[in-house]
Parts: C-alpha cells; structure tokens; sequence
C-alpha cells in the first residue's frame, strides 16, 4: 500500500522536478519511480556509503537521502538523478514531503484498521485500551456509532459528504462494511445527548439528497462511552437498519432508542410468532384484509382510533368507516375501536410483517 502511496505523490512531483526521481525500499529495489520501467530493479552501492553532516550521498551520478522520520518509514531512501546542487534539493525536499505525507498516512490507516477491528470483533478485549493508547485515543471519551446505507455511487464520496454534514472541527473515522454501507464512528465530545446521534443522523441524509439525490438509511447505536463499546453501539446501528427495514420503511433515520416493540418481535422465534397470529385471528386469516382495508386501519391507527378524524383524513363519510371497522371486527374478531384489541391488532400486523420480511430473506 506505501509502494502505490509514493508513486501516486512521484508521478505528480515529476511534472515539477525535470529528473528522474523515485524511492528505494530496504533492499535496494525501486519501488516508485517517475520512469515507470524501472520500478522493480535495483540500486546497490550507495548503503555501503556514509551520509555527509546534511544526510546526503552521491554515487554514480545520483544523489540519496533516507526518507525524513526514517524511524517510522520503513528504511525508504529518496533518490535523484545527478549530484549537483540542484538534486541534493531536491533530494531532500521529495525526502521531507513524503516522511510528512506518509507518517499522516500511516496514522490515518492504523487508526481506522484498530477501530475496524473493535466494531468486528477482531480484537481481544484486553488489547484495546493498551493499541488505543499506542495511537492516541482517549480510552474513556463518548462516541457515536452510525451504519450509513446508501447506493455504491454515492458511497465512493461519503467522506466529502460527511465532511460537509459534520463540519471540519468533528473527527470521525469511515469504515467500509460492503458497496452499499459503511460504519462512521464520530467523537461526539462530553456534552452528547441520545437526540445527538439522531440529529446528526439526520444532517447525514441532508447532506446526501444534496450531493446526489440518492435515497440514504443511516442506523443510530446509543452512544459509547469507551472504546470496548463500540462494538455493542455498532451492533445495535445495524439492528436499527434491520429491524427499520421491517417495520418503518419509510424512515431516513433508524435510532436503536426509538426502535420500540420492533425490537422485540425480532428477537422473537418464528415459530412463536406464528402461533400468536393463530392464537390472535380465531376467526380468519391476516391475509383475508384487502389493501384499502390495511389502509384504513394504519390511519385509524394514525390518528390515534379517532373515527371523525379518520374519516376525515380517509375523505369518506363517518358512517362509511364505521362500516368498515364493523367488517374488520367480523374478519377477525377484533374490534380495533377499543384500545385493548387495537394494541393486540397493532402487534399482530408487526409480527405479519416480521414473518413476511424473513420469508424474503430467505
């Protein structure tokens, strides 16, 4: 990964620098070069040669110098062709610019591999606080974790998009989880409140309809308050997205706090659920309710099992909805205009759509 790291950065200097520049690894072997036919040999001699007050070598009409911040660069050496003024400047400017350039790199990549390992599960529990401290993250600060769904397009631009959403003071690491969905751990600061993970959320698919248009899903875990949690708040952002999926498809914004009874029909085994739709229809099947008369019952539902206004809402006649409620108790025994057998319909209607959703999975 260095290797296409520092030809990326020589392939663009070549444009400014008119020689033939390029980077050696411990053995000698070019492995970023502007003359891309010689990546792969090598150059030997030069190591057997001690570096001048200034760290620079010149041998055989090329001058070297060791990568700035060698200790953490893995031995690379900066070369230029000639040993004049010119190329010891240039020598030791490639030197400086990529040590600086790779030592943010290799920051970046480990923190995000230690906090891709911790949402996995691919870390001992007692390795984190001791590689978290190695890198310099806080042990004990509160984090947000989010799941954002969005298509594959969209998703090759969502640092930019999140950048945008969260501001430039907000740190936040991106995780890839496949082509559609990515994990966003987000250092939320001590004042976060549960209604912070929603609102961000929420400036996420904003942000989204903006730069694209594309529809987006962003899951909401509660919040973490150290490092081992991010797990269990990764866990439960993708339990929303699932369980979301399910019940409120029509939501942008799935929060694991506002998931309610959904969370626990999905816990629930199969083969309970269906015993409860029999225990619950005696006399018919879910499946004998048309569509307008589904439609009705999610807007009596709605307007909280107020006739007038569901009529109202509906723009049929009162007298023509309480015919319909009056067809729904007859179906299925259940007379949704009094709150106990309505709360025992509302469930029953989840559970079906539940047991629906698993049919398709599978």
């Amino acid at each position: 990964m260095a290797n296409r790291f520092f030809q990326g950065i020589i392939h663009q200097l070549s444009d400014v620098i008119d020689r033939k520049i390029g980077v050696l690894d411990e053995t000698g072997a070019i492995v970023a070069c502007s003359a891309l036919s010689d990546i792969g040999s090598s150059y030997h001699g030069y190591s057997r040669l001690q570096p001048d007050e200034n760290g620079i070598i010149r041998y055989e009409n090329n001058t070297y110098t060791a990568l700035s911040g060698m200790e953490s660069s893995g031995n690379y050496t900066v070369f230029v062709a000639g040993t004049d003024e010119i190329a010891v400047r240039a020598a030791r400017l490639i030197s400086v610019s990529l040590g600086n350039l790779k030592q943010f790199f290799d920051d970046k990549y480990d923190k995000n591999s230690f906090i891709k390992n911790i949402l996995f599960d691919n870390i001992l529990p007692s390795d984190v606080y001791a590689k978290g401290k190695d890198l310099s993250f806080p042990y004990e600060a509160k984090r947000i974790v989010l799941i954002v769904c969005t298509d594959s397009k969209t998703k090759n631009f969502l640092s930019e998009i999140l950048g945008r959403a969260l501001g430039e003071s907000v740190r936040f690491y991106l995780v890839n989880i496949n082509d559609r969905e990515a994990a966003v751990v987000i250092e939320a600061g001590e004042s976060v409140t549960p209604a912070t993970g929603s609102k961000i959320a929420q400036d996420i698919v904003d942000e989204v309809q903006r730069f694209s248009g594309a529809s987006c899903c962003v899951g909401v875990g509660t919040i973490a308050a150290n490092l081992r949690e991010l797990a269990r708040a990764y866990k439960e952002a993708q339990l929303s997205i699932d369980i979301g999926s399910v019940f409120n498809k029509d939501a942008s914004v799935m929060s694991y706090d506002n998931l309610g009874i959904g969370r626990l029909i999905y816990q629930m085994p199969t083969t309970l659920c269906e015993m409860f739709l029999t225990e619950v229809f005696k006399q018919g099947s879910i499946d004998c309710l048309d569509d307008e008369t589904l439609m009705t019952i999610e807007k009596f539902f709605e307007n909280n099992l107020n006739v007038s206004e569901t009529a109202r809402k509906l723009f049929v006649h009162r007298n023509t909805l309480v015919y319909r409620l009056e067809k729904i108790k007859k179906l299925t025994g259940l007379d949704i205009r009094d709150f106990d057998n309505a709360i025992v319909f509302k469930v029953a209607l989840m559970v079906n759509n539940y047991l629906s959703a698993n049919e398709n999975r599978f």
